[in-house]
């Protein structure tokens, strides 16, 4: 396990700087970690915007008898698409450490439903990246929850 630890944090420098593929990105996320394990997946993207989708799994409910996802696996989604949506802003692979995510739970996801992550950069300083996004199950218009945060872009200027 620590020897594929390493190998990921080595590619993933190797990364930086690189220009940013959403897609390429998301395929490699989906194959190794917690992300991997999660089973997140590509959705959709736009020049300041990133959609991951959090495949519904018996092993990521939360309470067995209602069937709806836990927070964690959620939480881990946000923090992955806002920091994917700050790349792609750049258009670069940056090396981003998150400052603060904050995550307003408006309801429970629905059972068995796939739950979508969309995270958006708002702003980029010299060295900081702000995200808003909501995760989702059905539409857009009815989230699940609502996040806001802050990224260190760790390996560089920003703007």
């Amino acid at each position: 396990m620590e020897q594929a630890r390493t190998l990921a944090a080595e590619f993933m420098a190797r990364l930086a700087g690189e220009p940013f593929d959403p897609r390429l990105m998301a395929a490699m996320i989906g194959n190794w970690g917690h992300t991997g394990w999660l089973g997140l997946r590509y959705h959709g993207h736009g020049a300041d915007w990133m959609e991951l989708a959090l495949p519904w799994r018996d092993e990521l409910v939360g309470d067995a008898q209602s069937g709806v996802l836990a927070s964690g696996p959620i939480v881990s989604m946000m923090d992955m698409v806002t920091s994917m949506a700050i790349n792609q802003k750049l258009g670069r692979n940056a090396q981003l450490v998150t400052i603060d995510l904050r995550v307003d739970y408006t309801r429970a996801a629905q059972p068995h439903r796939t739950v979508i992550g969309r995270g958006e950069c708002y702003k980029l300083t010299r060295s900081i990246g702000f995200v808003r996004g909501v995760a989702y199950d059905e539409s857009l218009d009815d989230p699940l929850a609502h996040v806001a945060g802050s990224f260190m872009i760790v390996d560089g200027v920003a703007a």
